[in-house]
């Protein structure tokens, strides 16, 4: 990947790159394509595909309600309610 490249495909994503970072961005891209293509040389056969690379178990909590609802105390508080529900000022015309 070249410094030229880079300024097509930012001009293609809208993306603003200055002319002092193009070299430096199409190095560290061509950096990255090189370690995939040692990530695709690696022989990985019989070796069984992994969700963690820890081969960790994440404990899960049951899934069950543990706080009350509190919706009237909250809207209490609020600066504007109606129907339940919470009113914000118009921020966009």
């Amino acid at each position: 990947m070249n410094p030229s490249d880079i300024e097509k495909l930012s001009n293609l994503a809208r993306l603003h790159v200055d002319q002092a970072t193009l070299e430096e961005t199409a190095k560290s891209i061509t950096d990255v394509i090189n370690l995939v293509d040692q990530l695709q040389a690696a022989d990985t056969d019989g070796v069984a595909p992994m969700a963690h690379p820890l081969d960790a178990v994440q404990r899960l909590r049951a899934d069950e309600i543990t706080e009350g609802n509190q919706r009237e105390k909250f809207q209490a508080i609020a600066p504007a309610t109606e129907d339940g529900l919470y009113l914000v000022p118009k921020v966009i015309d």
